[in-house]
């Protein structure tokens, strides 16, 4: 069964991390099997905060044993992920969104 995708549309910023953070704990839990796939192509900013969302919901999906993936970086999120080295933490090979 595949697992289903959250969209993350806009800033993945500062500004949004309080409401970001309690869509993404709402989707982990509502997910079938307790998987997740997120969806980046459509963030437009993407800053330390976005970092430390990212990296708190994957830890919260692992600690129930559950996988967080991460898929279609948006240029945004693939700066982002290159200047801090980020690739390995998430194990998630880079995709961004095919272009139009």
């Amino acid at each position: 069964m595949d697992s289903p995708t959250l969209a993350i549309e806009g800033e993945l910023t500062i500004y949004r991390a309080a409401e970001l953070r309690e869509t993404l704990l709402a989707a982990l839990a509502a997910a079938p099997d307790g998987d997740l796939t997120l969806d980046l192509s459509a963030v437009t900013e993407f800053d330390s905060a976005g970092v430390q969302l990212l990296m708190a919901a994957k830890k919260s999906a692992e600690a129930r044993s559950r996988a967080l993936r991460l898929v279609r970086h948006s240029p945004s999120v693939l700066d982002g992920f290159q200047v801090l080295d980020l690739a390995g933490h998430f194990g998630d090979p880079l995709t961004p969104p095919p272009s139009h």
